[in-house]
């Protein structure tokens, strides 16, 4: 399928045994396993470089800064922007889009306005706005989906009036797997001068983004997700949007000048960066940017498609399962047992070594617009396999058996 056991090898975490069976990691889109290459990344940063950035003179001093700024210029080469100011280091998708929305957001939404969002949004990409909304007494709009899940040019045009200020949307769902048109609705968003805000957590590790073909303003995305270190992710925004925008933190680092009773503030991106800064996780990240850049984004997302649509044909064959979303989709699955409560249908695959996520994959309105206050979600990534997707039927048709008779 393109991926070789050798890569799969890589990841240390996997060969071990759950509940006395092989381990079967099937919950990447919450948080992917990392490579060695990584981990080791991060072990050598400490053992033979560490020390703090741009500031120090000395050469631990010199050494840290050209491994944080150098891992600034791999994620700018990476998402194909324009300039190194435009990536931000946050620690998180969450974190990202509550910058933008608290900067940017308080500062050009007025009353009336209107900010337009989908009904598949993360809690990250939709509180926030929430907030804003609310603070701001604008008015909060859901594009409407189709029947299976989809986003179409149609609906959105359907939300976005002069008024709207401000369009966020995900790249991919990380409930349905639903692949939105970013580039077609981001020209209808600045058509009326609202800027594009993009979600991009779930498509960041499984194909390759161009932050200046989609034409967005601000996209943000998670290492964890992509053999990353947790604790770090990026905000990629325009330069001179960033430029423009009041930071949302103060303290060391972010400043210029500073008087007793005034101070102003450096340019982006370390007007957003304040205080000691993510030095280690920059440098886990840049090492997961290679590794995945070695193996081929086009491959990796390739596999996943092919295990997703895989399962989905295997999975259709357990009698009173039912899966959402749509046919087209990144890989994976997320599906109900019959009356089986999400929870308890993974609980009964961890008994049986396999990991999947259960809940309401912090997407509650998109569950109420589903019909269901939660859902099983299988996901994959470069290291699953077919095998592992055959493990996952075995241990649902098991799981079925188990609540209608019992072991």
């Amino acid at each position: 399928m393109g991926i070789d056991a050798s890569i799969r090898n890589q990841f240390p975490i996997l060969d071990q045994q759950v509940n006395d069976r092989k381990l079967v990691y099937l919950d990447s889109a919450a948080s992917s396993q990392k490579p060695l290459v990584v981990i080791e990344a991060i072990d050598n940063y400490y053992k033979t470089v560490h020390s703090n950035v741009h500031r120090g003179v000395h050469t631990l001093g010199t050494r840290a800064t050209d491994a944080y700024e150098g891992a600034r210029e791999n994620l700018r080469r990476f998402i194909k922007a324009q300039h190194h100011e435009e990536i931000i280091f946050t620690r998180g998708t969450t974190t990202a889009i509550n910058i933008v929305a608290s900067s940017y957001g308080m500062e050009h939404v007025e009353e009336g306005d209107e900010i337009v969002v989908t009904y598949l949004e993360h809690h990250a990409n939709l509180i926030p706005w929430q907030q804003v909304a609310k603070k701001k007494k604008a008015k909060l709009k859901y594009v409407d989906l189709t029947a299976d899940g989809r986003v179409t040019i149609e609906a959105v045009k359907a939300q976005i009036s002069d008024r709207t200020k401000v369009v966020a949307m995900a790249h991919v769902s990380n409930v349905l797997g639903t692949i939105n048109p970013i580039k077609e609705v981001t020209q209808l968003a600045h058509a009326v001068g609202a800027v594009m805000v993009v979600d991009a957590a779930q498509s960041a590790p499984h194909q390759q983004i161009d932050v200046t073909d989609l034409d967005c303003d601000f996209l943000a995305f998670s290492a964890h997700k992509m053999c990353g270190p947790t604790g770090i992710g990026v905000l990629y925004g325009k330069k001179a949007l960033l430029n423009a925008m009041e930071p949302v933190e103060f303290g060391g680092e972010m400043i210029d000048y500073v008087g007793l009773e005034e101070s102003t503030f450096k340019p982006s991106p370390y007007r957003f960066e304040a205080g000691t800064p993510i030095i280690a996780g920059a440098v886990g990240l840049s090492a997961a940017i290679d590794f995945l850049e070695q193996i081929g984004l086009s491959n990796i997302e390739a596999h996943e498609r092919e295990l997703a649509q895989y399962a989905m044909a295997q999975m259709r064959g357990i009698e009173g399962l039912t899966i959402y979303g749509p046919e087209e989709r990144v890989g994976l699955v997320t599906f109900n047992l019959g009356d089986v409560h999400a929870h308890d249908v993974a609980t009964v695959l961890d008994m049986q070594g396999i990991a999947v996520r259960a809940g309401h994959h912090c997407a509650q309105p998109l569950m109420r617009w589903l019909g269901a206050s939660s859902t099983a979600r299988a996901s994959f990534y470069l290291y699953n396999t077919k095998e592992e997707v055959d493990a996952l039927v075995t241990g649902l048709h098991q799981t079925k058996e188990y609540f209608s008779h019992g072991f």
